[in-house]
């Protein structure tokens, strides 16, 4: 059976039906507490009463796949056949806590949003639990840079937790089963299982760890299924924009995005539930604010 883990600015606890335990523990960061015992101590609290911070811990490293679901490729007008497994970095300092507003810098005008499967790692490279993401991110900035990093790592741009579902053996092959929704002022945008994946974790970590270092604490996001704000362009506006300079045809797109009213503004709620649809793997609901 799971374990669930929260954290508060001076303990960790183990979150179960009868409340919230602390943990005794000196573990400062997520991939201390990972490698130590995990022994509690007195008796539990209400959940309700703990101002929860992320349960993954910065600084560490944040890597994240690309285009990773079968939906997310279809809307973005790419063949999912053909689609490579590519990872893109993001800074640790863009993690937050799951009820921690998301700053929308002032020259951003396009910030989507995406519901993403944190997988967090333990030792000798093994996936040691699974967390909430949201894959904040610029568009405007992103596209016509080609600029992910600078796009995805301001500050509270990866919302994290509440919970850290810490997994026993066979559990991972019920990732496929989680369901991720995503809702913006109660409006349900995202709503897909990882069953969805093209690449699923194990295979992801088999490539990502050839040429990248993992340690414990470390953070991995597996991608985010159809329903993010930015959408491709019908097959014949994008015939036609081919044809046109760069220049050009970014001015035509942004006009285009900037009707659209899915991308987040001051005051939207996004609410992120992720879990599987028998209740057995839960991995909380994460609730921000966007602020300007």
């Amino acid at each position: 059976m799971s374990t669930s883990i929260l954290r508060t600015a001076d303990a960790w606890w183990v979150a179960s039906a009868d409340g919230a335990t602390r943990i005794d523990t000196t573990a400062r960061t997520t991939g201390e507490l990972l490698m130590s015992t995990l022994t509690t101590t007195g008796l539990p609290g209400p959940v309700n009463e703990l101002k929860l911070l992320s349960p993954v811990t910065a600084p560490c490293r944040v890597v994240a796949q690309m285009t990773n679901y079968v939906s997310h490729v279809v809307d973005t007008g790419l063949d999912p056949r053909t689609t490579p497994l590519a990872f893109f970095r993001k800074s640790s300092g863009s993690i937050s806590g799951p009820y921690d507003d998301v700053l929308k810098p002032a020259h951003v005008r396009l910030l989507d949003y995406e519901a993403e499967i944190g997988l967090v790692m333990g030792a000798d490279n093994q996936i040691a639990g699974l967390v909430i993401t949201n894959d904040v991110s610029a568009r405007d900035l992103q596209l016509p840079k080609t600029q992910f990093y600078e796009s995805k790592s301001y500050p509270t741009f990866t919302p994290t937790g509440p919970v850290l579902v810490l997994l026993d053996p066979g559990e991972l092959d019920r990732v496929a089963d989680l369901r991720l929704r995503l809702w913006v002022n109660g409006d349900l945008r995202q709503d897909m299982t990882a069953a969805d994946m093209i690449y699923p974790p194990a295979e992801a970590l088999r490539a990502l760890t050839r040429f990248q270092r993992l340690d414990p604490g470390d953070l991995v996001l597996t991608g985010t299924p159809v329903g993010t704000a930015l959408s491709a362009p019908a097959k014949p506006v994008q015939l036609i924009a081919s044809l046109l300079p760069a220049a050009t045809r970014w001015r035509l797109f942004f006009k285009a995005q900037a009707k659209n009213p899915k991308y987040l503004k001051d005051g939207d709620v996004v609410e992120i539930a992720i879990g599987t649809d028998d209740g057995k793997l839960d991995l909380g609901r994460q609730r921000t604010v966007v602020k300007a």
